[in-house]
């Protein structure tokens, strides 16, 4: 799954460890969804797109 999340991140000026304890998830996990190696979960994506006032469909592409 593609998605705009480092992008998104960069933009605040935030490191992958602030993010994650923004998300309540570990700094690997925020990387591991930046590469595309790892989906996130739902109730995790609706954190995301919540955290960013975007909608789900606009930070993840399944393309």
């Amino acid at each position: 799954m593609n998605n705009r999340l480092k992008v998104l991140r960069a933009m605040r000026n935030w490191s992958q460890a602030e993010l994650a304890t923004r998300l309540d998830v570990s700094r690997q996990a925020v990387n591991a969804i930046e590469t595309g190696k790892h989906d996130p979960s739902l109730p995790l994506a609706f954190r995301i797109a919540r955290l960013f006032e975007m909608p789900i469909e606009e930070i993840f592409d399944d393309q």
